[in-house]
């Protein structure tokens, strides 16, 4: 269960900005979005969901994006640049795009989560100095990095390494660990790479892979960060494929059925035994002979329904954290609705589930399906081209900024009451355009 993400200097976003699953202080009502999880000694209470509003360009895919970038760094464990990333978010890879192309002094980039996996809250944190925008051949290094499990410090990177107790952590050591502890801080200390993080490479290969392993587990398959939707093609993969096999998925042909798709049944077709499985539609039979590439024969909405479902069944069968751009484009909403209900379902995400997207869909901004901290804006500045997060939860509830329970928050939001919002006129151009007869 994620419970916060924080990043510094990751594009728009110069400061810092935190995004918290946090419930805020004296919030009341939709109790089914409030999960409970136990960590150590304590019992912590996370949002089962969260929306983000805003403009186009106000930094909203930033957001996802930074979340996207600290997973890959973290998987692959140094802030070198990656040639072989395969993702529409290109400055995962390439790092050289993050900070902000306003800055001519170096600022550093930051990264931090708290989560919480297999009765452990993890927090861990760094931040690299990757020069400015496009700095080429810049030497980078790794300025700080930080683990703490069930809040006692484990280890501490500024320059040098310090470390905590290992008491809480006693049950993931390698074996012997006691008695060769002085020996392995001492190699740990002279072996550390200015590249890499320490976590991921000597902590992992001295102290500890157990818990390195559970974290890169829970980074790559519970936190699952989809970057421009719009991209997404789901890739399956089966056990011994034939040449010539069908394989029909039952469960995404129910859900594509609910959803209304024109054939009789979906599924996926191997031409060759290497080959990649290819999602096909199926009319009157499950016949190869008979069947049309889905790409061709279903809606564009329809693709992305299917690309998109599996990820959603496996948020809640696993108890994932699901992160998506744009989640609803060219999903009708009452589809997007059931999904959220569903999420907001004790009963069937029993596994603590969550789902995080950004939308410009004003259907959601109800008071009746979102808690106010559940709600959040990304606002630009007009001057600056600066970014800021912030929750609907930050007005409070008295004065006139205040934001109650019965508050239209739809009909506020038009208004500018929230900001995240802008009117846009292209009147002007088209008046000097026509005035002119100029081509385009």
């Amino acid at each position: 269960m994620l419970l916060e993400f924080k990043a510094a200097n990751y594009k728009s976003f110069k400061e810092e900005f935190s995004f918290s699953l946090v419930p805020a202080p004296k919030q009341k009502g939709l109790d089914y979005s409030v999960m409970t999880q136990r960590a150590g000694k304590k019992i912590y209470k996370g949002l089962s969901s969260a929306i983000i509003y805003g403009p186009n360009a106000s930094g909203k895919s930033n957001l996802i994006g930074a979340m996207d970038t600290f997973k890959s760094i973290v998987l692959r464990g140094n802030i070198r640049n990656d040639a072989d990333v395969n993702d529409p978010n290109i400055a995962a890879g390439m790092l050289d795009l993050i900070p902000n192309i306003t800055d001519i002094e170096i600022k550093p980039l930051g990264f931090s989560i708290t989560f919480i996996e297999d009765g452990l809250i993890i927090e861990y944190a760094f931040s690299a100095d990757i020069g400015t925008f496009l700095a080429g051949e810049y030497k980078r290094k790794i300025l700080s990095e930080t683990l703490k499990i069930n809040k006692n410090l484990i280890f501490e990177r500024n320059g040098e390494l310090a470390f905590g107790s290992f008491n809480a952590i006693q049950d993931f050591l390698v074996n012997n660990f006691e008695q060769h502890t002085e020996g392995a801080i001492s190699i740990a200390k002279s072996n550390l790479d200015d590249e890499e993080l320490f976590l991921m490479n000597g902590f992992k290969s001295i102290f500890s892979s157990k818990l390195a392993a559970m974290i890169s587990n829970w980074l790559e398959k519970r936190f699952m960060v989809i970057y421009r939707a719009d991209s997404m093609r789901l890739i399956r993969n089966f056990n011994d494929p034939r040449k010539k096999s069908i394989i029909i998925d039952k469960t995404i042909s129910d859900a594509a059925n609910h959803f209304g798709i024109d054939s009789n049944a979906l599924g996926y077709v191997f031409e060759n035994e290497n080959d990649e499985a290819k999602l096909y539609s199926f009319i009157g039979s499950a016949d190869v002979e008979k069947a049309i590439p889905a790409e061709l024969f279903e809606s564009y909405g329809t693709i992305r329904f299917i690309n998109l479902f599996p990820l959603v069944a496996n948020a809640l069968l696993y108890g994932g954290t699901l992160i998506v751009d744009e989640f609803d484009a060219s999903i009708h909403p009452m589809v997007l609705m059931s999904i959220i209900n569903i999420f907001h379902n004790d009963d069937i995400n029993a596994k603590h589930a969550q789902l995080i997207f950004n939308t410009h869909n004003p259907i959601f901004l109800n008071a009746n399906l979102f808690r106010r901290d559940e709600i959040k804006f990304v606002e630009r500045d007009e001057e600056t081209h600066l970014s800021a997060l912030y929750s609907l939860s930050d007005f409070g509830t008295t004065g006139k900024k205040g934001v109650r329970n019965s508050d239209d928050y739809m009909k506020n939001y038009f208004v500018d009451r929230y900001g995240a919002i802008k009117n846009i006129d292209f009147t002007p151009i088209f008046e000097t355009m026509l005035s002119g007869e100029k081509e385009v």
